[in-house]
């Protein structure tokens, strides 16, 4: 069981490690906020959100939704609007030093929302669960293919809480808040150009 636990452990990191909406928008977050702990709700929701879509694509489920192509579609249509409409909101985010001393952090209600709307509508996250995590946990069965779920699930929460601290981190180490500015602009380019690539895959 210890190379099924090892194979899920790089399998799924090596997944959640390139820059991408959900991980560029827990960072943020973690840097706006004024405690950590004010960032737990996006740390939990993203990291729930992401052992539904490990579930259900280690036993199938979402696999059978996705080869019905209007479903697809559809996923690719609401997830280019949300992410247009999340870049609007990083691009307009501001740190607290750039901001009069007030953090524009994101209220509970709120964070929990878009981190779910960009975790469950983000079909980059949704293909890498189901093409990827979904496909390698064929070869198992039985306790092995649970090692392999739970292994893949824990990398997420320890993955999303450790992002939110290094975006705490980083927002103490920059006073001025420039570096915030940048990135969250850089952030909010990065979902456009996500969604206008997202857009013109629906035209293959």
């Amino acid at each position: 069981m210890l190379h099924v636990v090892i194979n899920a452990f790089l399998l799924a990191l090596g997944l959640i490690l390139p820059l991408g909406a959900q991980n560029v928008f827990v960072f943020n977050q973690g840097a706006l906020q004024p405690r950590y702990v004010r960032a737990l709700p996006i740390t939990i929701t993203a990291s729930v959100c992401d052992t539904l879509l490990i579930s259900l694509a280690v036993f199938g489920v979402s696999a059978i939704a996705l080869g019905i192509a209007w479903i697809k579609i559809s996923l690719i249509s609401v997830g280019v609007l949300f992410l247009l409409y999340m870049g609007r909101v990083i691009w307009r985010s501001k740190p607290a030093a750039a901001n009069g001393g007030q953090a524009e952090g994101l209220g509970a209600r709120r964070q929990i929302a878009l981190t779910a709307s960009l975790s469950l509508l983000n079909p980059h996250a949704i293909m890498d669960a189901v093409g990827v995590i979904g496909t390698s946990a064929l070869r198992y069965d039985g306790w092995d293919k649970l090692a392999f779920a739970l292994t893949s699930i824990a990398v997420s929460w320890l993955w999303f809480h450790g992002l939110a601290l290094a975006g705490r981190i980083a927002g103490k180490a920059d006073p001025s808040g420039r570096f915030l500015v940048a990135l969250n602009k850089s952030s909010a380019l990065l979902m456009w150009g996500t969604a206008i690539y997202l857009a013109l895959s629906l035209f293959e």
